[in-house]
């Protein structure tokens, strides 16, 4: 077709695209999404849709318009692009004008497609369809995530989750602290069940959106249109839940929300920075529901997964990393795998940009201020946890009334690293191991102090951890 001509559209054509959208998306985001857009005229390779809000242009935009694009050429060649407009005269929305390049990702995920994983209900309220899901990495897919002894349990489960046709547990509870992987095995569950079966609806969203969704519907007296936003999903997932603690009636509509999908045989999976009976002002009805389904946690990463996802990330990168600064920054950047992932792009990108090789001393350079800030970040919870893992002990005995030896010795231990290496105060310590009175700190110091003294294998324990939080 030469430019500047133009014809009507081959409305036949329209029908059989909207067949094969109607196959892959569902009847009911069709019925919401396809069914209101009218086809019109096709000009110079441009198909024009007409659709009758701007909202509905702007979700089409991002949801539908480059795999109307992509139908429509294999039903016809000439058509390159798609222009939608708001009803009659409106200003155009240029879209998907040919295929965009595929953004560099990680091995492995070339098979997952780049789009959101949406819910859309011939019942919903538009706006709060609109907001309804959050937009999925691309990089966080099974293939790029490093496992080691930590994360295998959580691995393990997510993968059985999204490879499952069936409810497997409900809910998968992930929990651990900040950058330990479980937004990239959120986000992996969502890619999988999205490329095995298309047309499961899946909701991944941050329990903080849900929360503002909630009180917009409150506000707008819309509850039945949310209700049946969230109620209609087959796969309902929520990061950072410990942000609804405190909320209560975000915590009723969560609890009503999880009975009613529970009920209907759909899948929840929630992640959170603590297990379900470390969260704090959480009901007692909802934590239950929180940890009736399967509990898994994502253990601080040991130094050799560490250098596993250094290793990783460097031939994602494609560029030769000396052992010895590998090792350095799997000592240094322990708590969290985003900044050691970052610190190492930062290197390879000096390297590349300005020249020269990438060694120890160049990384002690360059990283300083990342380095520094690591050591100022060092909290009482990092000991609890790190004390607990190391003496085999869970991370909430260290705020328990439990006193028998194998768990008041470890609590002890975790008080005198606290008093050594934060700057916190007696009270301080004391409030943050279950409310105690400044007197225990001070006696768990002493006691550490003489049995360092006679004990030589309890000293190297302590000088163990005592060099694993400093490093």
């Amino acid at each position: 077709m030469t430019r500047g001509d133009e014809a009507t559209v081959d409305q036949a054509e329209w029908d059989r695209v909207k067949t094969r959208l109607k196959q892959e998306f569902g009847e009911s985001a069709f019925k919401s999404w396809v069914t209101p857009i009218t086809a019109s005229v096709l000009r110079d390779g441009e198909v024009e849709l007409t659709v009758p809000t701007r909202f509905m242009r702007d979700w089409i935009s991002t949801h539908y318009a480059e795999r109307i694009r992509a139908l429509w050429n294999g039903e016809n060649p000439h058509v390159r692009k798609v222009v939608l407009k708001v009803g009659a005269g409106a200003r155009d929305t240029r879209l998907a004008q040919s295929r965009p390049p595929t953004p560099v990702a990680p091995p492995g995920a070339a098979r997952v497609r780049a789009s959101v994983v949406e819910s859309a209900s011939a019942k919903s309220a538009p706006a709060l369809g609109a907001e309804l899901s959050a937009p999925l990495d691309s990089r966080y897919v099974f293939e790029n995530f490093v496992v080691g002894k930590p994360n295998e349990f959580a691995y393990a489960a997510a993968k059985r989750v999204a490879e499952s046709d069936q409810v497997s547990f409900n809910p998968l509870f992930l929990y651990g602290g900040v950058g330990l992987g479980k937004t990239h095995l959120m986000h992996a569950i969502a890619w999988e069940i999205r490329q095995r079966t298309p047309t499961r609806h899946v909701v991944y969203l941050s329990a903080e959106k849900f929360m503002y969704s909630f009180v917009r519907a409150l506000r707008n007296q819309d509850m039945v249109s949310f209700k049946e936003q969230f109620r209609s999903v087959d796969v309902l997932m929520i990061d950072d839940v410990q942000f609804i603690s405190g909320k209560d009636s975000t915590q009723e509509e969560f609890f009503h929300t999880f009975n009613a999908l529970v009920d209907q045989g759909r899948q929840i999976v929630l992640s959170a920075d603590k297990s379900p009976s470390n969260l704090e002002e959480i009901g007692d009805r909802l934590r239950s529901r929180l940890s009736s389904g399967l509990v898994a946690d994502l253990h601080p990463t040991t130094f050799e997964l560490r250098l596993g996802i250094l290793d990783a990330k460097a031939e994602h990168l494609g560029v030769p990393v000396p052992q010895k600064v590998k090792e350095f920054l799997a000592h240094k950047i322990s708590s969290n795998v985003r900044e050691l992932e970052g610190a190492l792009t930062r290197l390879v990108a000096h390297a590349q940009l300005v020249g020269g090789a990438l060694t120890l001393e160049t990384a002690q350079d360059l990283l300083q201020d990342l380095l520094r800030a690591h050591d100022r970040r060092l909290t009482m919870e990092e000991i609890q946890k790190r004390v607990a893992e190391h003496f085999k002990i869970r991370v909430s005995d260290m705020s328990s009334a439990r006193r028998s030896r194998v768990v008041a010795r470890p609590r002890q231990v975790a008080m005198y690293l606290s008093k050594q290496l934060t700057s916190r105060s007696l009270p301080e310590i004391g409030r943050a191991f279950g409310g105690r009175d400044h007197t225990t700190v001070m006696h768990a110091v002493k006691k550490v102090e003489e049995l360092s003294k006679s004990d030589s294998a309890f000293a190297e324990d302590v000088e163990l951890l005592t060099r694993m939080l400093e490093s």
